[in-house]
């Protein structure tokens, strides 16, 4: 099971936010290059990178930032703001392994269908669920969507990575949401599942080490120093 640490653009700098809430950020480093080196450094093969303002306008708008922790020479998964062809093209231009498809994929069906005929694999989908339902625009938008119906539909389309986050666990370092994870394990049909949301202590990715998960997202932990990158490798 792989680690993402991960790295949360907004307003040029890293930050992690609460609950998906953008008034509630932390800020982790000026230069979010900073961040990802010292994940590298650390011994990471991915980085989860989210553009937060392109989550938010509904574009990408950190790809500067994302070309420069590509540059590290780590796989990057990268998502915000990326509901078109060529906001996709843009980021796998800039460097990204994996991109990360959000409200476009729900919104917008016959583009997901298009990018997964381009790109198959590097496409992935996040599914960012808010009080049981699957949330959009940068989660300030539920969605009636629930997590097992969307899995099913993403799953009859194609996909083969989707990205679950439990967006009210989410910064909260509460524990991770096994019981969920484990469903959705069985929802998903063969496809991959990386989970995030609520990870605060080695305890917490042991426990999800026992899933059919591919791999885990964290953010706060890491920054706040509950475990080191090495430690949760191990966990895995």
């Amino acid at each position: 099971m792989e680690l993402y640490p991960a790295v949360d653009i907004l307003g040029g700098k890293a930050v992690r936010l609460t609950q998906g809430d953008y008034a509630r950020k932390t800020e982790y480093a000026a230069d979010p290059l900073d961040a990802g080196r010292r994940w590298v450094e650390a011994g990471a093969r991915w980085l989860h990178v989210v553009d937060l303002d392109g989550a938010r306008t509904g574009e990408p708008v950190n790809l500067d930032a994302l070309a420069r922790i590509a540059g590290l020479g780590t796989a990057v998964q990268f998502g915000g703001g990326l509901r078109s062809e060529a906001a996709v093209e843009a980021a796998l231009e800039n460097g990204a392994t994996r991109v990360v498809i959000g409200t476009a994929a729900f919104l917008n069906p016959q583009l997901l269908k298009s990018l997964l005929m381009a790109y198959g694999d590097r496409v992935a989908v996040g599914l960012d669920v808010r009080s049981g339902r699957v949330t959009v625009h940068g989660w300030q938008e539920r969605t009636k969507l629930s997590p097992a119906s969307a899995i099913s539909r993403l799953v009859d389309h194609g996909v083969k990575t989707i990205i679950y986050t439990k967006v009210d666990w989410d910064g909260m370092m509460r524990g991770a949401d096994v019981v969920t994870a484990q469903s959705l394990v069985k929802e998903a049909r063969g496809a991959r599942i990386i989970y995030s949301g609520g990870i605060g202590s080695l305890d917490d990715l042991r426990a999800l080490a026992s899933l059919d998960l591919d791999g885990v997202i964290v953010g706060k932990a890491l920054y706040e120093e509950r475990f080191t990158i090495e430690a949760a490798q191990a966990a895995l």
